[in-house]
């Protein structure tokens, strides 16, 4: 039963041994990693609490600006077309698209669509690069950067008016555009012809529905009644201007009631957002409440005009003389978190606590240390075959491990367990007395306590001193049923010390069970290494004449992984041949003690129950 229970013992070590070994070497992170192939992420953090910028009112989904910056131009493609925006799940894909990508300048603007956006809380989310990999194409999607309710937006990067909107509503006749503007290119306004954007199901305003506009400005003269936008139908009309650098929504003739009617200055960039809802419309400036007006978007589906001769907008109108960037309508109106979070995360004052971009985190595993050193080289020219043979090589490593620990831990109890027995066996071996009590002889007198009596079991002596007191015993038992003492013949002791060899036979068989593993691993290891270094250095040689190119640099890095294969098997065989021979010599130390109590104890034997009518010469050895 021991023998069966160690080696159930053995394989369910054994397995979980193997399954920990290819967790290790198959795990490419410690933490999650969305993809294995890109070796890079940052992660990227949207505060709106009491560490960020302290937005408290609703906000929902929203494209979100990304200034790169702390990023590794050079570890990304030249386009930045391996990036990658992963939600904080570290599944789910954020739909993105770029702006500008400039890796030279290193300066790149990157819009990400992020779902639901709560207020006064910290929202992570993903960014992974560094897969240069040829099969990695841009995954940006401009359309899929903003919802459904999005209807306008113009970068005015490349074509000044085109839309990155999923409405297609492209501007005609666009103007001059701008460099360097606030985020990216701009659009210069001045002229007296404005830009022309189409009417269309998507932009068709009804009566007291809702409307956002928002907009980066930038004025260059303070002008009076200068107009931005403006949309007109007969008496019907909406215009968005500055009156000398003062914002106002203009409905139907009505001008909106300044809240703070600080002006904005010449030459500096400014986010303005009108926002209608119902039958009230408020006026923004940098995600602030600014004017008021009690009165809601009319009924148009007119074109909708930037800038021009502002006398076609309004009485007294004039042309607005500035930039304009990043021009965004929406069919609907807009909570103050969203007109919040666009200023904020823009803006070159707030964006920097509002976004938080973590260093970068590098993809690791426990071949990390070897990339871009020697062993790096090796690895990543080993042969399948290589791979497979030290596989099995690891495998018997774990075994002849496993092997040498369960041994050591075996032997040490014996030694133990011997150590304690014959201590108290050489108190009592001068009167076997306590031998004709059975209680008395597993206790050896009662000198054992329970506690030491489960150590002792441990020993191979005291497993053979039980083997011999059941024999004595039985061919005692019929002295002790007749009440007298006739002793032990010849013969009898004989057969008693047969036993205890047999005793010491199977102790040994038991000491030296998978042993033989060890012996296995030493001769094996080193040739199931040389196997793998041998076949690898042939594939070597092979490749190298099927292509025709024979130089150092294309045989050097084969043969140097071949022979990967020939020190793991070395790896296999040293410590199995140091831990085989310690392991031999405890094994011998135990058997010797065996011996030795089995002499002694037949000795005492003989001598305790020796024949009444035995003669001198009776070769039983009893006196």
């Amino acid at each position: 039963m021991g023998t069966a229970s160690n080696k159930k013992h053995f394989l369910k070590s054994l397995l979980i041994a193997l399954l920990g070994t290819f967790a290790l070497t198959s795990s490419l992170h410690a933490e999650k990693w969305w993809n294995k192939e890109w070796t890079i992420r940052k992660k990227i953090t949207l505060d709106t609490g009491s560490t960020g910028v302290n937005i408290g009112e609703p906000i929902g989904t929203a494209a979100v600006l990304i200034r790169l910056v702390d990023f590794q131009y050079d570890a990304a493609k030249e386009d930045g077309s391996d990036m990658r925006f992963v939600a904080t799940d570290d599944k789910t894909a954020l739909a993105y698209h770029i702006e500008k990508y400039d890796a030279l300048m290193g300066e790149a603007f990157v819009w990400v669509k992020v779902p639901d956006i709560k207020p006064g809380v910290q929202t992570t989310f993903w960014l992974y690069y560094g897969n240069a990999t040829a099969t990695v194409v841009k995954a940006d999607d401009v359309k899929g950067s903003f919802d459904a309710d999005t209807v306008l937006v113009y970068h005015f990067s490349g074509s000044a008016g085109a839309d990155s909107s999923a409405s297609g509503n492209n501007a005609e006749n666009a103007g001059t555009p701008s460099e360097g503007s606030m985020i990216g290119g701009g659009y210069r306004m001045g002229g007296s012809t404005p830009a022309t954007i189409p009417p269309s199901p998507s932009i068709e305003w009804t009566e007291g529905g809702g409307m956002t506009w928002s907009a980066w400005v930038k004025p260059q003269v303070l002008s009076a009644n200068a107009v931005i936008f403006h949309r007109k139908e007969d008496a019907k009309s909406l215009v968005i201007g500055m009156d000398a650098g003062v914002p106002f929504v203009d409905i139907n003739g009505t001008r909106s009631t300044p809240v703070a009617a600080t002006p904005v200055e010449a030459n500096s960039w400014h986010h303005l957002a009108v926002v209608a809802d119902g039958a009230k419309t408020t006026v923004y400036l940098d995600g602030e409440t600014y004017a008021k007006l009690a009165a809601g978007i009319p009924a148009l589906n007119t074109p909708l005009l930037l800038g021009g001769n502002g006398a076609d907008a309004m009485a007294g109108g004039s042309a607005f003389a500035g930039e304009l960037d990043e021009l965004v309508i929406s069919r609907v109106a807009r909570p103050v978190g969203w007109i919040q979070l666009q200023a904020f995360s823009q803006g070159a004052e707030k964006s920097a606590k509002l976004l938080v971009l973590a260093p970068d985190a590098v993809q690791t595993n426990w071949l990390s240390w070897m990339e871009g050193g020697y062993m790096g080289v090796i690895v990543k020219n080993l042969t399948f075959d290589g791979w497979l043979v030290i596989g099995v090589l690891a495998i018997m490593l774990v075994i002849s491990w496993y092997v040498m620990g369960a041994k050591i831990r075996y032997l040490n109890a014996i030694a133990k367990g011997n150590a304690m027995f014959m201590k108290e066996w050489g108190k009592v071996s001068n009167d076997l007395t306590v031998l004709d009590d059975e209680d008395k002889a597993k206790t050896l007198g009662g000198a054992i306590d329970k506690e030491n009596q489960k150590e002792m079991r441990k020993s191979s002596a005291y497993r053979i001193y039980h083997i011999g007191v059941e024999e004595i015993r039985k061919r005692l038992s019929i002295d002790r049923k007749e009440g007298v003492r006739r002793g032990l013949a010849g013969r009898s002791i004989q057969a008693i010390r047969a036993s205890l060899d047999g005793g010491l036979v199977r102790e040994t068989q038991k000491i030296n069970s998978m042993v033989v593993l060890l012996t296995i691993c030493i001769s094996g290891g080193p040739f199931l290494g040389l196997l793998g270094t041998v076949v690898g250095v042939m594939i070597t040689f092979a490749a190298v004449a099927q292509a025709g190119d024979v130089n150092v640099n294309a045989i050097a890095p084969g043969i140097a992984a071949a022979l990967l294969a020939t020190v793991a098997g070395l790896a296999v065989a040293i410590p199995a041949l140091f831990g085989y021979n310690y392991i031999l010599s405890r094994v011998k130390d135990a058997k010797d003690d065996m011996h030795i109590f089995i002499d002694e104890f037949v000795t005492k034997m003989a001598e305790f129950y020796k024949e009444r009518n035995e003669s001198p010469g009776d070769s039983g050895g009893g006196h």
